[in-house]
């Protein structure tokens, strides 16, 4: 029978347990161990039961079960100095606030998602970008710095995955209740629950309760449509993540977005919170938080161009995708419906909304709203997240910046990290604390240091391949009991299981592959030629074991099929021992599946994975990467880390080709070089090779792929400077410098380079020597001051076009002429070899600009071959 309606009480905790329901609440639970393990002596049954989820443990432990704690003075010992350490790292002074000087840091910083993965107990994420939001928050936590995360609370959050008998994903969306959940309702001083709204087309309106989530420091805001004013259709926006049609996803980001804002504004006045000086968009789902400040600056008597610049200044966009099909569109005239007079922001004009959106460049679609366009429109930083991916982001957003070469497209790169406290398995932390204390190994996984992991380096080799050994083992059994529920759940009797104790070997080298299943990352490219892969499966001596985890979209009928063609392998009973899928990958199973792995695979489509985290993630237990150069392996890869998979690049546009001739160079590594170095004996009867890699991985590599390498860079690199840029940004700053550039775009039709000449004090351009450079330079209606002329330089390839650009600027030595032209001289210094080249041009130069790119606007000398143009010298 079914109940016709749900809630949840509350456990009553006797006063001396109180401390409980605090440390329950706050998240840092999730990454502290001390604090799970206290609950876990609760009541370790019901832990287990719980999914390790405190919230819902405190509700199934029994009244007398608690009064039994409540006068265990072992237990409330233990309590105490859990609940004090927990005082001790809220107010206690961290990285942050021993780094602030004066005012320089930021007073706080807003940073929005669209999904968060925090832990298990709260799945509110579906894949990278999530978990990636996540370690940011906890990250920034442990270092001190003042976030306040924003994103969304989705009622049935990601689906659950199951297989069919066949092998085809099905889903399967939970109901979730925030009362359930580590949640708490953000309250008005009245106690109503904190609430917000939107307006909507036809007079309708979108209510959102703001709930609150305690990740450790950090608090994350969380909006939720489920509310009773709400329509039926407005209580469902916020019902799945990036589930939905178009114009569902539009309002996912509008609340995202606008009602973020607010929901920041709403937090930092009830609670007095510093208001942000930097908001930060991870991706552009959450862009129309732009348009909000700006009708808030209009509010207070800014016009929209002046208030786009206050709001740029203090901006930081992240883009996560190389792949454009992963940016979201949005038809036009569904945005302006939406932003029109009787939608939302009805004050501000739609048709610069709508401009912010418009893809201006060549190949644009002039019919959409693209939202990575508007966020690197809003924000004046933006970044991509690995080396990488931050020079494929320049040449994907160049015509942006038309004019300059996409090394000069103003998007830097931050390359992601991971958050080592919550993915470091815990036999890992005890062993880096028997070498170096506890302290300097909580301190080496938060902040880092590469003296605190070099320290690693004196492990002996048996501890180490002893840890391995026991992660490998507890994967097995993972892996087995997953197994047995996959099957039971896809119609087989307990009779038919008998085979899945013998699955896996904790002797037997592990692979491992996990991640969210689009074609780019070629799940399936391990099965292109069955039989060599059978035999490395089955190797008499040197076998391998893969395991195998992933999610397709459930609109991805593409992704699901190559699901279904690696279960149906795996089923196979001569390899079903050796390989198999896991349903269902999120936290809970990563937890166990990284470090149990002897080798991390990832074999994408180069350049199309942006960062790629897992292989991370595997690295800090020990595990060795196996990877295309792609993401963040293309930054770090050294042969001390792992093997690089060579990519068939001259293959060009045949994709079965090249598909085939990079799965061919996988089963060659496997083969001829991971599998020897597993299996190999040195004179201790250790992989003495193996180990050292293991041990080079975590001292060398470690230290690079945390978080909190991660945040440190974001803090000083971008959301410092863009907190300067935002004091400096006045309303009559602003006002200043959008009356500036209306004015420079509008007489940059008068700006050339007219005449370029060079003289030397040597007969021969020798390295070393310098070249004297004259210019003469026609500015139009422009002043010296609204400029900077440029000599640009550096070695030129067969056509002439230069590389490794270096840029000296010229000063101005007279003018104007009769003519109306400007004289500029500046020296230039031949400081390379072989072929080299010079041009020079002219760019807007404001001091409140963060790159000279920033307009968009270049002047150069003319092409014609037979004008003044750049000198070559070969």
């Amino acid at each position: 029978m079914k109940a016709i309606r749900r809630f949840t009480v509350r456990p009553v905790l006797p006063e001396a347990l109180h401390p409980l329901s605090d440390l329950a609440r706050n998240l840092r639970w999730s990454w502290h161990a001390e604090t799970r393990d206290l609950f876990q002596s609760v009541d370790p049954a019901r832990w287990a039961a719980s999914g390790g989820d405190p919230v819902r443990l405190l509700g199934s432990v029994p009244p007398a079960r608690l009064l039994e704690l409540a006068g265990d003075r072992r237990f409330l010992r233990r309590l105490g100095a859990v609940a004090d350490d927990l005082a001790d790292y809220l107010s206690g002074e961290r990285w942050y606030q021993s780094h602030a000087t004066g005012a320089d840091l930021p007073a706080a910083v807003a940073y929005f998602s669209p999904e968060f993965g925090i832990t298990a107990a709260l799945p509110q994420y579906s894949g990278g970008l999530g978990i990636l939001a996540g370690d940011h928050l906890k990250a920034a936590s442990d270092l001190g710095v003042p976030l306040i995360g924003v994103g969304l609370l989705y009622r049935h959050g990601y689906f659950r995955q199951t297989l069919s008998r066949d092998g085809w994903q099905q889903e399967h969306y939970p109901v979730l209740d925030p009362n359930e959940l580590p949640l708490a309702p953000l309250r008005e001083p009245d106690g109503a629950h904190a609430r917000l709204s939107l307006a909507l087309p036809g007079g309708r309106r979108l209510g959102a309760h703001i709930w609150l989530a305690q990740v450790g420091r950090v608090p994350l805001l969380m909006l939720d449509s489920d509310v009773d004013d709400n329509d039926l259709g407005e209580r469902g926006v916020t019902d799945r993540l990036y589930g939905g049609g178009s114009e569902h996803r539009l309002k996912q980001e509008m609340l995202l977005g606008i009602g973020g804002v607010r929901a920041v504004r709403a937090y930092c006045r009830l609670t007095g919170h510093p208001e942000p000086e930097v908001f930060h968009t991870n991706e552009g789902h959450a862009g129309f938080l732009g348009l909000e400040r700006i009708a808030e600056l209009c509010a207070d008597g800014l016009d929209f161009d002046s208030a786009l610049e206050a709001v740029r200044a203090g901006t930081v966009f992240t883009t996560h995708t190389p792949v454009p099909a992963g940016i979201d569109r949005f038809d036009r005239e569904l945005v302006a419906r939406h932003f029109g007079p009787e939608g939302e922001l009805g004050d501000l004009p739609v048709d610069r909304i709508l401009r912010l959106g418009t893809e201006t460049y060549p190949g644009g679609e002039p019919s959409l709203f693209n939202m990575a366009v508007m966020g690197l429109r809003l924000g004046q930083r933006a970044n991509g997240v690995s080396l990488l991916h931050g020079k494929v982001s320049r040449q994907m957003f160049s015509g942006l910046w038309p004019g300059f070469d996409a090394d000069e497209v103003p998007i830097t790169s931050v390359t992601n990290g991971v958050h080592a406290p919550t993915w470091v398995a815990p036999e890992v932390l005890r062993l880096g604390a028997r070498q170096i204390g506890a302290e300097r190994t909580e301190q080496a996984l938060s902040v880092g240091g590469s003296d605190r992991w070099d320290a690693l380096a004196d492990i002996p080799d048996q501890e180490i391949w002893d840890l391995r050994r026991v992660l490998r083992e507890q994967l097995v059994l993972e892996v087995r009991g997953r197994l047995y529920a996959s099957w039971r759940q896809r119609g087989a009797g307990a009779a038919e299981l008998g085979w899945i104790d013998g699955v896996l070997d904790p002797d037997v080298l592990t692979i491992g592959f996990a991640r969210r299943v689009p074609s780019y990352k070629r799940l399936t490219l391990m099965l292109r030629d069955r039989d060599r892969l059978t035999e490395l499966l089955l190797h008499p001596e040197r076998p391998v074991q893969i395991v195998v985890a992933g999610k397709a979209h459930p609109a991805d009928d593409g992704g699901k099929r190559l699901i279904q063609e690696l279960v149906r392998f795996a089923d196979d009973a001569r390899v079903r021992h050796r390989l198999v899928f896991l349903p269902d990958y999120g936290m809970a199973m990563a937890q166990k599946l990284y470090p149990g792995c002897d080798v991390w695979l990832n074999n994408p489509l180069r350049p199309l994975e942006a960062c790629g985290t897992s292989g991370m993630k595997a690295a800090l237990g020990g595990a060795l990467n196996l990877s295309v150069l792609d993401g963040w392996w293309d930054e770090w890869f050294q042969p001390d880390f792992g093997w690089a998979i060579p990519t068939a690049d001259g293959a060009g546009t045949d994709e079965d080709r090249r598909d085939d001739l990079e799965a061919a160079a996988l089963y060659d590594l496997l083969a001829g070089r991971v599998a020897p170095r597993f299996y190999e004996r040195g004179r201790s009867g250790l992989p003495d090779r193996w180990i050292e890699m293991v041990r080079r991985t975590l001292t060398l590599l470690g230290p690079k792929v945390l978080a909190g390498r991660m945040v440190r860079e974001y803090v000083e690199r971008l959301y410092t400077p863009a907190a300067h840029a935002h004091r400096a940004m006045t309303p009559a700053a602003a006002r200043a410098l959008a009356g500036w550039k209306a004015r420079v775009r509008g007489a940059w039709h008068g700006v050339r380079v007219d005449h370029v000449e060079a003289s030397t004090t040597t007969t021969r351009a020798e390295l070393g020597s310098t070249l004297g450079l004259r210019v003469r330079v026609g500015l139009g209606e422009l002043a010296p001051d609204d400029v900077e002329v440029q000599a640009v330089s550096g070695r030129v390839d067969a056509d002439d076009r230069i590389a490794d650009a270096a840029t000296v600027p010229l000063k101005p030595v007279s003018g104007p002429d009769l003519e109306g032209r400007w004289h500029y001289e500046g020296p230039l210094a031949l400081d390379r070899t072989g072929p080299f080249g010079y041009t020079v041009r002219v760019l807007p130069s404001h001091p409140l600009l963060a790159s000279g790119a920033e307009l968009g606007l270049v002047a150069g000398p003319p092409q014609d071959p037979g004008e003044e143009a750049g000198v070559l010298l070969r």
